[in-house]
């Protein structure tokens, strides 16, 4: 297994921390007038999402996380477990809705998401940063709505409500940023 000494820390670097993997989501180096310089770091368990802070004296190593992220298509929901096959393998495996979390509200079949396997087990979801889906409900829009006139609630397939311009109909493919949960356009047919 790595080990990771203070100095190579850096945003990103998945660590095990009292036996937990986590990824550093900050990194801070201090070097202070008097005494041992540090680096102030914050982890985020990748297991529960919590961000812990700690801090290491310079010159301390910690060992990297046996964690890899995986693209993989995903193929249905069986009411207990998402289910998600690597392309080029076939290989499938089945995440808890522990392991998708809010991921699954952007998840349509088929489409490719990068899943963190720890211990060759799913841990975490994320979805593709762009999805296309269709409304399904949504207020009727009315003659000379336009683009900069507000916006309305919209409930797309996969059960996610965002907000849309007015000229939104039922229906209509939209694409939307799953980091933000914002409309980003209308979308054509694929």
């Amino acid at each position: 297994m790595a080990t990771y000494s203070t100095n190579e820390f850096k945003n990103g670097l998945k660590l095990m921390v009292d036996g937990e993997p986590c990824a550093i989501a900050e990194c801070e180096f201090v070097k202070p007038g008097k005494g041992q310089a540090f680096t102030r770091v914050k982890l985020r368990n990748l297991k529960t999402g919590r961000i812990w802070e700690r801090t290491y004296k310079s010159g301390e190593t910690l060992e990297g996380a046996d964690v890899v992220d995986v693209e993989m298509q995903y193929l249905y929901y069986d009411g207990e477990f998402y289910h998600f096959m690597v392309p080029d393998t076939f290989e499938q495996y089945a995440a808890a809705p522990d392991a998708v979390g809010d991921a699954a509200k952007w998840l349509k079949e088929q489409d490719v998401c990068t899943v963190t396997l720890y211990n060759d087990a799913p841990l975490s979801v994320t979805p593709p940063n762009f999805v296309v889906m269709k409304v399904t409900e949504t207020d009727p829009g009315l003659k000379g709505d336009t683009s900069g006139g507000g916006g309305k609630p919209a409930t797309l397939e996969s059960g996610a409500v965002v907000r849309v311009p007015l000229f939104v109909q039922i229906g209509e493919l939209l694409r939307i940023d799953t980091r933000t949960g914002e409309y980003v356009s209308r979308a054509k047919e694929e």
